[in-house]
């Protein structure tokens, strides 16, 4: 088995030690010998930690030790990362403040000779508190293992990333005949509500899907629409989703009986399927107000329910409840195979095949067990490893509890240890939504859990490559790409999961939790408005409490309603919880951000979107050297940005919003680390900056609604890759075409007047592009000629362009091409309706199409 979490832990701790930022701190204030002893008793704890993953289950004891020394080594990784971060603010006051500035940091609270005092003494403490607690290690004759015992070899071949992404579906052939024989059914002039019922892991959502995507009930039903329901079944928020998937609009801020209409205008008189996906809530009276929502629909329109509770079905339903039932055993076996082998195999090894029947048999046909356990066997060639999943004890647990969590725990254990640390942050995201791979890796990032080694390879590519290895074993699902990020969902067991071996340090909770656990680091709250929580000061009274001075992250769900993060909310936050990485603040109802901001040294996120009414930021917050992301975006009434931005030397994302007509006083063109910058309804906006600018390593630059910016330093931006444009006023002279962009890889133009005089501008540019993507742009009239030379092209958008008129005939030959969306482009439209069009030959040969919000073609990539 690969290295526990507390093991992962441990090696991160060590790799700090080792990193030559800290070994930098280490020689400014003297504390070799402390440092050098933590490292020391660290590698020695470090040995046994593998061997005490395996008798933890049966020793209490043991459970309480390793939770006592996953509490400290956290508290070591603050002691390291304060070090760390002060290091860092030394040198940035050395090369912009000079003598003065040293002299004033001399004299400050920080000086230098107390702080060396004071770190020395936090190293010297963990040191003792470790070693204390290292000692106790004897009593439970724990042994040392190296990091590669038990470990199976990996097989030869890889796992593709289109086999993990197929939804191969066996023996549900008679389910789904038998609900769609009920949307069939004439005669229901009523709305009717077909549920279907059974354990987690079944495959309800499986089920839902082969009979949503069949070719006959694409035909009986003038419009289909998916939404994941909430588990507190909140009516906004399902409404918004309804309306996200049959329009593709975003209406979060709409108030909802502004939504309510919307949705009625959107199924009033038409004949429409709706799934409402995982049900949990058995409230009547919630459930009666969106049927009368929905009732406004054309007669024999249908809804199709998936749930867990047989009672909700029963609140719910107007036919009997489809109770789905386990896979049986060849079934099951022919799943396994798909996923345990590979398909070029063409006899798999009998003696593996024999122990994965004893593993199938186990699983009681359960296809989300199934597939997981298969994943994870598929790069294990060893005989010994497909046994230890076999006769693992763990499966007396699923016999005797009917639960599979510490089964599908046997998937989290063989991630590698790098991945040890990051799955549990899954469980601090909303359940059921989709999920997008750059907020996930930015979470990782911010949390110090991505490391690289590997040369030229920035963080937020190396996060990526953790998402994909989860796809690989199948941890995520419902993977899709949108203008090259990846979006996915996380199964609920999944999630669950998550929730299970983060327990220790992730937690999720309310506005009116009254405390949390001192080995609490992260905290996730869904709480979206007042009306939830009662007797609410603008402060949680766990905040108040000590126990959340340790806290790194907090994070809200959902878009918060007003008056939830108070001014009082932040000041909290900042004075109490000195060793944040993540606060998010964002919806906040303050005019100005708290000066004390510039206290936390150690925050790598801040968000601050949608302040509505935040007026200015204090100088502080560019104090904040380890900051990576600031998110400014909907901050409408925030004037000048502070003068001496060019100090957040560490910064790679920035998102804004400002009252300036320029960018220029503020220093963010010398951000030389800088790798997302967006820029979002900067009205006054006229120039980003005027002379030199080292924005050299940017790779995505946004634009949106800034109707008076005329020109971009395009010749400095050698690094872009992503260009996203809405609603702009580019003026495209000669210069900007000599120095666009040469290596784009993702294109994506909105509302933009002057889209082909743009376009032209890449004519010359490499073939890079994988994404290319047009919305509401009446003026874009052809498709160029020079897009099918970018053999790297995998998705294609154009929606509501209504003077397209026919798609280039060399289109056939993008073989890399996996996705055309076309929506409401006039001719273009008819032209690529399937077999009848003129133009679908050449489109064919695309796997996933979707013409006017229809997937006329939608195969797995």
């Amino acid at each position: 088995m690969a290295g526990s979490l507390l093991f992962s832990i441990a090696e991160g701790v060590l790799g700090k030690i080792a990193s030559p930022a800290l070994q930098e701190a280490v020689k400014i204030y003297s504390v070799e010998n402390q440092i050098y002893e933590l490292r020391e008793t660290l590698t020695a704890i470090k040995a046994v930690l593998l061997g005490a993953e395996e008798q933890q289950p049966k020793n209490p004891g043991l459970q309480v030790w390793l939770d006592r020394l996953q509490h400290v080594f956290y508290d070591a990784e603050d002691v390291l990362d304060e070090l760390e971060c002060e290091a860092l603010r030394k040198r940035v006051i050395s090369q912009y403040e000079g003598i003065k500035g040293k002299v004033r940091h001399f004299f400050s609270l920080s000086n230098p000779l107390m702080f060396r005092v004071k770190i020395s003494h936090k190293i010297k403490e963990i040191e003792e508190r470790i070693s204390k607690i290292s000692t106790e290690k004897d009593q439970f004759n724990l042994n040392m293992q190296s990091v590669g015992n038990g470990v199976a070899h990996t097989r030869s071949q890889e796992m593709t990333y289109s086999f993990i992404n197929k939804s191969d579906v066996v023996g549900r052939d008679i389910d789904k005949k038998k609900i769609i024989e009920m949307l069939m059914r004439p005669g229901d002039k009523n709305l009717s509500v077909i549920p279907i019922v059974g354990i987690g892991g079944l495959g309800k959502t499986t089920l839902a899907k082969l009979v949503y995507n069949d070719d006959s009930v694409k035909e009986q039903f003038q419009s289909r629409l998916w939404v994941s329901v909430p588990k507190d079944f909140d009516l906004k928020k399902i409404i918004e989703g309804i309306i996200k998937d049959a329009t593709g609009q975003s209406l979060t801020n709409f108030v909802i009986q502004q939504s309510q209409t919307h949705l009625q205008n959107i199924i009033k008189d038409k004949k429409y399927l709706l799934v409402l996906d995982d049900v949990w809530s058995n409230d009547r009276r919630r459930w009666k107000e969106l049927r009368d929502l929905l009732s406004v629909g054309a007669s024999e329109s249908k809804i199709i329910v998936t749930t867990r509770s047989s009672e909700v079905a029963s609140i719910i339903g107007t036919h009997p409840a489809h109770k789905l039932e386990s896979l049986s055993h060849e079934d099951s076996m022919a799943l396994f195979k798909k996923w345990a082998f590979d398909e070029k195999e063409k006899e798999p090894c009998p003696e593996l095949i024999e122990i994965g029947n004893d593993i199938v048999k186990k699983s009681q046909g359960l296809p989300l067990l199934v597939i997981i356990l298969g994943s994870l066997l598929r790069t294990k060639d060893e005989e010994k490893y497909w046994a230890y999943v076999r006769d693992s004890k763990t499966w007396g647990l699923v016999e005797v509890e009917k639960d599979i969590l510490p089964v599908l725990k046997l998937s989290y254990d063989d991630l590698p240890s790098h991945l040890k640390q990051c799955f549990p942050i899954l469980s601090l995201l909303p359940r059921g939504e989709k999920l997008r791979s750059g907020r996930l890796t930015w979470l990782w990032m911010a949390l110090g859990l991505i490391s690289s080694t590997r040369e030229r390879l920035a963080p937020e590519d190396v996060g990526v490559e953790y998402v994909k290895e989860l796809w690989r074993r199948s941890l995520i699902q419902d993977v899709e790409e949108w203008e090259s990020e990846l979006v996915f969902k996380v199964h609920d067991l999944v999630h669950s999961l998550a929730t299970s071996v983060g327990q220790n340090y992730c937690s999720i909770v309310d506005l009116h939790t009254l405390e949390i656990s001192e080995r609490v680091r992260y905290i996730s709250t869904p709480t979206i408005s007042l009306k939830e929580t009662s007797n609410y000061d603008g402060v949680s009274p766990f905040l108040r409490k000590k126990t959340s001075k340790r806290l790194r992250a907090i994070i809200f769900q959902y878009i918060v309603g007003d008056g939830v993060i108070s001014r009082k909310f932040a000041r909290t936050c900042i004075s109490k919880c000195k060793h944040l990485r993540i606060l998010d603040l964002s919806y906040g109802s303050f005019e100005e951000l708290p000066s004390s901001i510039g206290n936390l040294k150690q925050l790598r996120s801040l968000d601050l979107q949608e302040n509505k009414r935040l007026k200015k930021l204090p100088y502080t917050i560019c104090e904040l050297q380890s900051l990576l992301s600031l998110d400014l975006s909907g901050c409408s009434e925030l004037g000048e940005l502070p003068k001496n931005m060019k100090r957040l030397v560490n910064l790679r994302c920035l998102y804004l919003t400002t009252k300036q007509k320029s960018l220029q006083e503020s220093g963010i063109q010398y951000l030389g680390n800088l790798q997302q910058l967006g820029l979002d309804t900067c009205e006054n906006l006229q120039v980003l900056f005027e002379g030199s600018c080292r924005l050299t390593c940017l790779r995505k630059l946004a634009i949106r609604h800034c109707g008076r910016l005329t020109s971009l330093p395009f010749e400095e931006l050698i690094s872009l890759e992503w260009l996203i444009i809405i609603s702009c006023s580019l003026m495209l002279i000669p210069e900007i075409k000599s120095s666009f962009p040469s290596h784009l890889r993702v294109l994506s133009i909105t509302n933009f007047e002057q889209v082909m005089e743009l376009l032209q501008c890449l004519n010359e540019s490499a073939c890079t592009l994988e994404s290319f993507c047009i919305y509401d742009c009446p003026s874009f009239t052809a498709i160029p000629e020079w897009l099918t030379n970018h053999t790297r092209l995998r998705e294609i958008r154009l929606i509501r362009c209504p003077n397209l008129s026919s798609m280039p005939q060399r289109i056939r030959s993008l073989t890399a091409l996996k996705e055309l969306r076309i929506e409401h482009c006039g001719e273009l439209s008819k032209r690529c309706e399937p077999q009848t069009g003129e133009d679908w030959y050449k489109i064919a040969h695309i796997p996933r199409i979707q013409l006017d919000l229809i997937k006329i073609q939608w195969t797995d990539i």
